[in-house]
């Protein structure tokens, strides 16, 4: 953990401004109050990127907008779609505000936020390796973007302490084959649809949710997907599985 606290400490001096490239579905939960800190104490301009917006409802995301854009200009992205690219690339030269010399873009954020995606959006090509699984920037890589941008793409930034696994699993820093507890992440998934965007649950999975209890959906997911024992009872754990999966996979948005 002291490792990453140096590189973003490095990160942060060596850079004009920052991007903080945050979970669009969990906007508050990855950004990273350290980091914030670090960034506000060394006086350097930052941008809130909301990436992943494609997977949240304009509704959501306009609402999220208005807050965050009192903390810092906020700009929503969607690496997969490359979506909002343009407008991160001139909210940069604005914030940057140098003239005559390269802009040098440091971007941090949690594993797995789709850092690096965003940096090829910007470029408009796939300059920074890319993967799903989480960790796969394992060291500092500089990627000329043109117009006078260079980002500066780092490992994700874990927050400090932070050892939640169901925070980990919602946020697809880690996938279900790395997952110990199954049943409790499903279920931490189906509490917030539930309150969020019940519909996604019912059409997805062509099930009527008259309660809303975590556990009982879960069972009437099971069911629908046939994931039964040999005495018909739910396959709790296969049921939780697919649900994790569904969610990481963007299947299911809130």
């Amino acid at each position: 953990m002291t490792s990453y606290k140096l590189l973003v400490k490095d990160v942060i001096k060596k850079a004009d401004v920052l991007l903080e490239v945050v979970d669009a579905r969990f906007p508050d939960e990855t950004r990273n109050s350290e980091v914030e800190k670090e960034i506000r104490r060394l006086k350097k301009p930052f941008i809130i990127v909301l990436n992943k917006c494609d997977l949240v409802s304009k509704e959501k995301l306009e609402k999220t907008k208005a807050r965050f854009s009192k903390i810092a200009p906020t700009v929503f992205v969607s690496g997969k779609d490359r979506y909002g690219t343009t407008m991160l690339r001139h909210q940069i030269l604005e914030t940057a505000n140098i003239k005559g010399r390269d802009i040098m873009v440091g971007t941090l954020g949690y594993p797995n936020a789709g850092k690096s995606s965003v940096i090829n959006g910007v470029t408009g090509r796939h300059s920074a390796g890319t993967s799903s699984i989480s960790g796969h920037t394992k060291g500092v890589q500089l990627v000329d973007a043109g117009s006078r941008i260079m980002f500066i793409d780092t490992p994700g930034v874990i927050p400090f302490g932070e050892n939640d696994e169901y925070l980990q699993g919602l946020l697809g820093v880690k996938d279900a084959t790395h997952l110990k507890d199954h049943f409790g992440v499903a279920l931490k998934i189906i509490e917030k649809l539930c309150s969020e965007n019940k519909n996604s649950l019912e059409s997805f999975y062509q099930v009527t949710l008259e309660e809303q209890d975590p556990y009982a959906v879960l069972e009437l997911i099971g069911r629908q997907c046939n994931f039964l024992q040999k005495k018909g009872e739910v396959d709790e754990n296969r049921t939780a599985v697919r649900i994790i999966n569904d969610w990481q996979n963007g299947l299911l948005r809130p």
